[in-house]
């Protein structure tokens, strides 16, 4: 007799980890994570903190973060409106992976060449 397997229990974890890829595949996403994992921010300060990005990217991209559970916007009513975006507690869970992600690089990050930023546009130039 054959072993049978339910076949439609069987977690297919290539596209569960494809999934949770794409959560944090974006050209800014995991920039704007690690920030939030740190502390809250106001839209103009993650701006401020992430060089080269536009406007309209980090709105876009803490916009699918917002959607995906990832982050939290708070609006305030107040004039002009403050906004503070914070990573939610779902988030919160990959503290350890970002925490893996420090201690890796402080072992290994001085062996990896440095690379000219190209990513959006040039910082402007006080």
């Amino acid at each position: 007799m054959k072993n049978q397997t339910n076949v439609v229990d069987e977690v297919n974890m290539h596209e569960e980890m494809r999934r949770a890829f794409g959560l944090l595949a974006g050209k800014w996403k995991l920039e704007i994570m690690w920030l939030l994992n740190q502390r809250i921010y106001r839209f103009g300060e993650l701006k401020k903190a992430i060089p080269g990005i536009t406007q309209h990217m980090l709105t876009a991209q803490l916009r699918e973060l917002e959607q995906d559970g990832l982050v939290s916007r708070t609006v305030y009513a107040e004039v002009p409106p403050r906004v503070e975006y914070a990573i939610t507690l779902k988030a919160q869970g990959l503290g350890p992976t970002m925490e893996a992600l420090t201690a890796w690089w402080l072992q290994y990050g001085a062996t990896v060449p440095a690379k000219p930023v190209a990513r959006g546009r040039k910082p402007k130039v006080a």
